[in-house]
C-alpha cells in the first residue's frame, strides 16, 4: 500500500493538532455566546516521592491531553506551579495552582511579563511566532525551556532506528513567523512538521544551552480524545472476529500521555537539555505484538484476522486512521514506528506496560456519555469491518 510521506504527514498532523471549526465558523455566522464551562476535576496522584528541590514551574497550556498528567505529578512532587492558557478547558486542580490566562495566538502575554520561573514548559505550540513571543518575554527569566515537539518534524521515515540526529524538515515558505494556524490547515497540514521544526530552533536561539526538545510519538491513554489508539483495546474488548492489517510484522511505537507527563517532570528536575525522542515502549514492538498483547488483556475472545496490505489497498482501506497506530513498511516509511528511543531511555524515561494503558483507557473510554461512546473516532465501523471481513473470505474461497 503505497503511502506518501505527504500523505502520512496529513494524516499524523491533522490526529495531533487536532484542529476543528465550528459549523457556524463554516457557514459564515457569528456563533452564540457560550456560558463558561465548568472546571473538571483532576484527581489526585498518590505514592509518588517529593522532589528533592521544588521548582518554580511556568507551563504554556496545561489544560490538554498531557498538560493535566504534568501537574497532578509536579504538585505530588512538590513543585509550585504556574499555568498560561485561554481558561477555555478549566480544572479543579489536587492542590495550590496559580493560573494566568493570555492567548499567545493574538500576541497577548501580558501576564507573563516581569514575571520569573525556573522552568517553562511549552505544550502546545504548532508556530514558530509563539516561541518568539514567549523567547521575547521570558528570555533571561525562565532557568530551563522545554519544547514539546512531534516525530512529525523529521524530514523523513525511511530509515529504521533513525535517532535525534537525523535531518528535520527545511521551511521553505516566505516568512515562517508569519504563518497562521489557518494557513497549516489551508496546506493540507503540510506545513505542521516543518513548522515545528521551525519552532524548535526558535527555542534554541532564545534559550540558548537550556533548550530540551522533547520528540513525542503517537500519544495514547486515557484521555485521548482522537481514538487513535483507543480503537484497538475498545474493539477487541467487543470480542468476535477483528480485521487487523497486514501480516503484523510492522513496527509501532506509541508513548502512554502519562509515562511522558511524569518524565518531562523528571527531566526539568534533572536539568536535562538537548533533544529526545519521547517514543515507547523501551523494547521494539511489532503490530502483532501489540495486539496480541492487547488480545490477552481482554476475556472477550476476540479473533485477529490478518489482512494482506494489497487487499486493504484494494478495499480503501487507509493506514493510521482506518487501521490506526499502523503504517506498512516501504521505501518511505521503512522508518516509521522504529525511531530511536534509547537517549530518551538513558534519560529515565519509563513507561507502563501496554496492557496496563489499554485497560485504564477501556475502564476512562466505557465512563464516557453514550454518544461519546456509540462512534469511535478512528478505526473502522462494525458495518465497514463486517463488509471488509466478508470481503476477504469471499477472495479465499
Amino acid at each position: 500500500m503505497p503511502t506518501s510521506r505527504r500523505d502520512l504527514l496529513k494524516l499524523t498532523a491533522t490526529g495531533a493538532v487536532g484542529f476543528g471549526l465550528a459549523p457556524s465558523f463554516l457557514r459564515g455566522q457569528t456563533p452564540a455566546p457560550t456560558p463558561a464551562p465548568k472546571p473538571v476535576p483532576v484527581a489526585p496522584l498518590g505514592g509518588v516521592e517529593r522532589a528533592a528541590k521544588p521548582l518554580r514551574i511556568l507551563i504554556l497550556g496545561g489544560t490538554g491531553f498531557t498538560g493535566p498528567h504534568q501537574v497532578r505529578y509536579a504538585l505530588a512532587r512538590g513543585h509550585k506551579l504556574t499555568l498560561f492558557n485561554r481558561g477555555r478547558r478549566p480544572k479543579e486542580w489536587p492542590g495550590e495552582v496559580e493560573e494566568l490566562s493570555g492567548d499567545r495566538n493574538t500576541g497577548d502575554l501580558a501576564a507573563l511579563q516581569g514575571r520569573e520561573w525556573d522552568v517553562c514548559i511549552d505544550n502546545p505550540t504548532t508556530l514558530p511566532a509563539w516561541v518568539r513571543d514567549a523567547g521575547q518575554l521570558l528570555q533571561g527569566k525562565v532557568g530551563q525551556f522545554v519544547f514539546i515537539s512531534t516525530l512529525s518534524a523529521y524530514a523523513s521515515d525511511a530509515t529504521p532506528d533513525a535517532d535525534e540526529s537525523a535531518a528535520t524538515h527545511e521551511y521553505t515558505g516566505p516568512d515562517a513567523m508569519q504563518e497562521t494556524i489557518e494557513a497549516v490547515r489551508a496546506s493540507g497540514f503540510a506545513l505542521y512538521g516543518p513548522l515545528k521544526a521551525r519552532a524548535e530552533q526558535e527555542a534554541e536561539k532564545w534559550f540558548p544551552g537550556i533548550t530540551t526538545v522533547i520528540r513525542p510519538g503517537l500519544i495514547v491513554g486515557p484521555g485521548d480524545e482522537t481514538d487513535r489508539f483507543t480503537y484497538w483495546p475498545v474493539r477487541l474488548d467487543r470480542g468476535g472476529e477483528v480485521a487487523a492489517p497486514g501480516d503484523g510484522a510492522d513496527r509501532v511505537q506509541v508513548i502512554d500521555a502519562r509515562d511522558l507527563a511524569e518524565w518531562t517532570i523528571r527531566m526539568v528536575e534533572a536539568r536535562r537539555f538537548g533533544k529526545f525522542n519521547a517514543v515507547g515502549p523501551t523494547h521494539p514492538l511489532t503490530m502483532g505484538e501489540m495486539l496480541c498483547g492487547l488480545q490477552a488483556a481482554t476475556d472477550a475472545g476476540p479473533r485477529l484476522t490478518w489482512l494482506p496490505v494489497a487487499f486493504l489497498e484494494e478495499q480503501k482501506v487507509a493506514p493510521w486512521s482506518d487501521m490506526p497506530v499502523w503504517v506498512p513498511g516501504g521505501p518511505e516509511t521503512g522508518g516509521f514506528g522504529s525511531r530511536s528511543n534509547r537517549a530518551a531511555v538513558a534519560a529515565g524515561l519509563t513507561c507502563r506496560p501496554l496492557a496496563r494503558t489499554a485497560l485504564d483507557t477501556l475502564e476512562w473510554f466505557a465512563a464516557q456519555p453514550a454518544e461519546r461512546r456509540a462512534q469511535l473516532r478512528a478505526g473502522l465501523s462494525p458495518e465497514r469491518e463486517s463488509a471488509l471481513l466478508a470481503a476477504w473470505h469471499a477472495r479465499k474461497s
